[in-house]
């Protein structure tokens, strides 16, 4: 999830050099490889202990990773879009495959973000559920549908960018919405019981993207709308693009103080115990979440032609890079020296 995130971020970085693009593409394919082995590791799991697999669904703090499958299959899509499409050959077949993917993953996405609700509704082996941040992760897949309708809409034929474009902004408003009730339940947790321990505390993040996702979809989702429409709403509203880019761009705007605002305290709960922060699979929290905040930090400077913002956004790109090396580096040797992925030591040691 979060080293796809890296790829979208290195190849929308408003600053870019010579072979960045190949940079992007070997974190994209180095993505893939990761997915498929998880994908492998899991299905051993299922079949290896077929029990333990069924509870994690009901599980509270487990269940709540589910999502994180989906969301690793929505920057797989945004990714070929961005490297395949966007900046690369575009082939026919290619545009095709990702509108195929597109509503795949709409489909998918929905059926998930209710059904990991209801199960834990209904079957929670806890009452009551208990909040973490990871809570969030449940609704974001139907929440990312309209940042991958965002990137893939402008490149489709007018007849289909419209019905993406619909969809997505439908699927945005129902995940953010989703999300808003968390982030009320995340301020009042801080309220109550301060800051998480600090192998925890990279989780905080989390509710970043939430916001900054839906400034990048709703900007994006207005550039894309078709400049000369020939098909639906927009045929007999011509004038509809031009001023809902406008109130796109006030709106991400209006948004994205809200999200420095938690990116801010976040920083602060980080900053106070580094030193004391043992690796966790929360440390991967670092990095998806402020992928979305650079990218709509990076969009506003564009619609607002300021070099100062879209220094910001390239800033904030280089931090993304050197926290994905200390994550990685950490995983490997906390996988490598068994603190984590190993019975008893995740999320699931109380199974």
């Amino acid at each position: 999830m979060s080293t796809g995130g890296l790829a979208l971020a290195l190849a929308e970085t408003p600053h870019k050099f010579r072979g960045l693009y190949t940079i992007g593409l070997i974190v994209f394919i180095f993505d893939m490889a990761a997915f498929i082995l998880l994908c492998a590791c899991m299905l051993a799991r299922s079949f290896l202990y077929p029990h333990h697999f069924k509870k994690a669904f009901i599980h509270p703090q487990e269940s709540f990773f589910i999502g994180s499958f989906w969301l690793s299959i929505s920057v797989i899509i945004g990714a070929i879009q961005v490297y395949g499409i966007t900046y690369g050959p575009g082939y026919p077949w290619l545009i095709d495959t990702v509108y195929v993917l597109y509503w795949l993953y709409a489909a998918f996405s929905l059926v998930n973000s209710t059904l990991q609700y209801w199960l834990l509704i209904q079957w929670s082996t806890v009452r009551p559920v208990p909040f973490t941040p990871a809570m969030f992760l449940a609704g974001y897949p139907a929440m990312l549908t309209g940042t991958v309708a965002s990137l893939v809409a402008p490149y489709q034929p007018a007849h289909r960018a419209v019905p993406i474009i619909i969809s997505g902004l439908a699927y945005k408003g129902f995940g953010y919405m989703i999300s808003f009730v968390c982030i009320v339940y995340f301020v009042r947790l801080l309220l109550d019981k301060g800051m998480p321990p600090p192998q925890l505390r990279p989780s905080l993040f989390i509710p970043v993207g939430s916001i900054a996702y839906t400034s990048v979809a709703l900007i994006g989702l207005a550039d894309a709308i078709p400049t000369n429409p020939s098909y639906g709403y927009f045929a007999n509203h011509p004038e509809a693009k031009q001023i809902l880019q406008v109130i796109a761009l006030f709106v991400g705007i209006f948004m994205w103080l809200f999200s420095f605002w938690i990116f801010a305290i976040a920083v602060l709960g980080n900053f106070s115990v580094v030193g004391k922060m043992s690796f966790s699979l929360t440390w991967w929290a670092f990095i998806f979440p402020n992928v979305g905040f650079m990218l709509a930090t990076s969009m506003i400077g564009e619609k607002l032609e300021s070099q100062a913002i879209l220094w910001v956004a390239s800033a904030i790109t280089i931090g993304l890079v050197a926290i994905w090396i200390v994550s990685i580096v950490g995983c490997v040797r906390a996988v490598w020296q068994g603190k984590i992925v190993w019975p008893g030591m995740d999320e699931d040691k109380d199974m």
